[in-house]
Formats: C-alpha cells, sequence, structure tokens
C-alpha cells in the first residue's frame, strides 16, 4: 500500500522543545507539511531542547551521515545527587555534601577530552539480549552497561550560577551520553552530578540560526512557504566532495552504470564517496576507485 502524502524533500531543523519526544515532534512536522516520508537525525530526550534535524522524502537517504556528524550540547549539572536516570527525571538513589570549586572542575576537564571510555546510562535505549535497556531498568532489572569508546573533541566550564551548580558546553562525537558525562564528572570530583537542563546547539552543519519553532514551522506550512524553511538535501552531505556532471553520465548513473572521469580530476580525493550533482540538483552518492565513479544511493528529485 503506497504511503500517503505528498513529495516533500529537504531537511527541517527543529527546535525541539521541552517534554516532547523526538518521536513526537517528527509526527507534528509531517503532519504540518504533509510529507510522505520523513525520519530525524539524532534522538533528543524529551528533557532536552534543541536541534532536531528532519529529513523529508528523499532526504532520509542522508540520515546516517547527520547521525554521524560532531554534536555540541549545552548542559547544567546540579553537584551532591545521583539519580536512577543520570538525570532530573530520576529518583535520587545517593547524596554526598561535597560541592566542587572552579579551579577543582578545570583541573579535570583534560581527563574527560579526546578518545575516552562511557559507561552509557542504563536507562538508554541500547540493547541488551533484544530488549532496551530502559525497558529492563523500569523493570528493576537495570543492565550493567560496558564502556565503550567515544569522543570528546572539546569540553568548557560555563558558568557557575551557585554551589550546587555548573554549566558546561561539550563539543562531541556521535554515540555520547551528556547524562553519562554528568555522572563521570560527579564521580571525578568525589561527589555526584545529574543533568538538570540539556540543550543541544548544533549537529554537523546545522545550528541555532537555522531552526525554527513548531509553532514558527506551523506558520509557514500555512502560508505554504516551503522556501522559508525547507533546505536541500544536500545540505546534510556538505563535508563530502561533490563531482559535477553532464547530463548524459547523470543518467548512466541513475540507471546503475559507472562512468569515467579524470585520474586527476582537481578537488576531488582519488578514492571514496562522492556526492554528484547535475545541473544544481544533487543526483545521488557514489563512490570513486581511480578513473571509475559507480552509483551507491540515488535521490528521486
Amino acid at each position: 500500500m503506497k504511503r500517503k502524502g505528498r513529495p516533500v524533500h529537504g531537511w527541517v531543523i527543529v527546535d525541539k522543545p521541552l517534554g516532547l519526544t523526538s518521536t513526537q515532534c517528527l509526527a507534528r512536522v509531517r503532519r504540518m507539511t504533509g510529507a510522505a516520508k520523513a525520519g530525524h537525525g539524532g534522538t533528543l530526550d524529551p528533557l532536552a531542547t534543541g536541534i532536531l534535524p528532519i529529513a523529508l522524502g528523499e532526504a532520509t537517504k542522508t540520515v546516517a551521515y547527520v547521525m554521524g556528524a560532531g554534536k555540541t550540547y549545552r548542559f547544567t549539572v546540579q553537584w551532591g545527587a545521583a539519580t536512577a536516570t543520570d538525570d532530573a527525571e530520576g529518583e535520587v538513589i545517593a547524596r554526598s555534601d561535597s560541592r566542587p570549586d572552579r579551579t577543582a572542575i578545570e583541573a579535570i576537564l583534560p581527563r574527560f577530552t579526546g578518545e575516552i571510555m562511557q559507561r552509557p546510562p542504563a536507562y538508554s535505549a541500547l540493547k541488551v539480549d533484544g530488549a532496551r535497556a530502559y525497558d529492563l531498568a523500569r523493570a528493576g532489572n537495570a543492565p550493567a552497561l560496558a564502556p565503550r569508546p567515544i569522543r570528546i573533541d572539546a569540553i568548557r566550564l560555563i558558568d557557575l550560577p551557585d554551589a550546587d551548580h555548573a554549566v558546561f558546553e561539550v563539543d562531541c562525537g556521535k554515540g555520547a551520553y551528556v547524562r553519562a558525562l554528568a555522572r563521570d564528572l560527579g564521580e571525578a570530583l568525589g561527589t555526584y552530578g545529574h543533568v538538570t537542563a540539556l540543550r543541544r546547539t548544533r549537529v554537523g552543519r546545522f545550528s541555532e540560526d537555522r531552526a525554527f519553532s513548531l509553532d514558527s514551522l506551523d506558520d509557514l506550512c500555512h502560508k505554504d512557504a516551503a522556501h522559508a524553511y525547507l533546505l536541500p538535501v544536500e545540505t546534510a552531505l556538505d563535508d563530502i566532495p561533490a563531482l559535477v556532471v553532464t547530463g548524459p553520465q547523470a543518467e548512466r548513473l541513475r540507471h546503475g552504470q559507472s562512468i569515467r572521469i579524470a585520474v586527476a580530476a582537481p578537488g576531488l580525493p582519488p578514492e571514496g564517496e562522492l556526492l554528484v550533482m547535475a545541473d544544481g540538483k544533487a543526483v545521488g552518492m557514489a563512490e570513486r576507485s581511480a578513473d571509475e565513479v559507480r552509483p551507491l544511493r540515488l535521490f528521486n528529485l
């Protein structure tokens, strides 16, 4: 059965409000735009606000590139209490009277920069023997998740509003949990810590200056002003070298056939993924090996 909706293709950058899940936010955007197909580029907890990239139509074929992109978060840690969920939604499971000062906090931050090992929160969407970790935790069987490697590019102490709270900003790679970072910062400082506020300010090239609130997006959709909110499919692929081809070459790729290019093509790597463009439009993703370019994933635009 064909999915209902209209052919809307591109990226919408939503400023997710507090209290909504990413799935609920996605459903609202899909209803507003009438898009036949939609997906999002990285989950945000209901407690979190900020950048939620939403792919419509053919842009869903580029979601993986956004999921793997670097991200920036601003978050507030409350010291002196550990919670079951590592954020303000969980019950307090341990307390400490110790409160770190600025000197102590800044001294440990280098330990949390670079490639580090991190134990994911028990309340996470990771699967354990086929079940979600948060389902097991809610049933009273919180799993002991193994630490795994993550990448922290930078972490900065932004503010100390009072003795109980600290505000940080972190640039990180895929798979990093800010809640786990807050927990581990607390432990490293001889106390406990959990997240009380969390905002994502960047996902790859998508930042706050490109984001729309759900209300403003709804208003634009009612005015049928797609040009105001919709970014091209290829926006998610800004970091991938672009190959401009002729119309006949584009047709060959669309039919699953390889094309040949000059070995010394300027500005292109000798091998790897390429974004193929023709007549100002994205044709799709291709893989280059020497002078051969073969199609990987094509866009029906």
